[in-house]
């Protein structure tokens, strides 16, 4: 099983699950909706969805940008074999004050407000890369314009099999790359 974490302005029905679904046909994935601005409410969302999830399955958890700050949190709270973070919001806490305000999410037509009371919140989530408790994939576009892959990089290495790809932007233009990676770790899981 296949479990993709969506970023901020998204939902489960975002562009990289519908390929993870498509390319990966024969493995199950699962991706949740979950209000990524409140970082509370994201958390109890997705505690509830791996609650419902079967257990006797391996598990690759996949997240980008916010989903990969929360994979790294739930990774270390819920069973799973691996971890993949694509281009993962790095200190959430400081890097959404770049952006606090009112927002938009098109994925599921809503607006709200990106206070910073809710940007400060996520700093009860941090979880170091030592603490994950499995095995972690880092894959990041070096031309992310939001996040700094050299900080990143840093922050995992030794932690991570780091991956990086030139050019690229924070929506991530590698998902060839990142599928054929993510199914090779599915089946290293199914394997062992």
């Amino acid at each position: 099983m296949i479990v993709y974490l969506h970023g901020l302005n998204s939902a489960g029905s975002s562009a990289k699950a519908a390929v993870l679904r498509q390319r990966l046909s024969a493995i199950e994935v699962v991706s949740p909706t979950y209000p990524a601005q409140s970082a509370a409410e994201a958390v109890a969302t997705l505690i509830d969805a791996f609650g419902s999830m079967p257990e006797n399955e391996p598990r690759v958890l996949v997240g980008s940008s916010m989903g990969g700050f929360y994979g790294a949190w739930l990774a270390s709270r819920v069973k799973a074999g691996h971890l993949v973070l694509i281009n993962p919001a790095f200190r959430p806490w400081t890097l959404l004050q770049q952006v606090e305000g009112w927002q938009y999410n098109e994925a599921r037509d809503e607006r709200y407000y990106l206070s910073s009371e809710m940007v400060a919140a996520t700093k009860t989530y941090e979880t170091l890369p030592e603490a994950v408790g499995v095995p972690v994939t880092l894959l990041m576009d070096k031309g992310d314009e939001l996040i700094d892959y050299r900080e990143v990089e840093q922050y995992y290495r030794g932690v991570a099999d780091i991956r990086l790809f030139e050019g690229g932007s924070h929506g991530f233009e590698h998902m060839d790359e990142a599928v054929t990676i993510i199914g090779g770790i599915h089946q290293s899981l199914v394997d062992e």
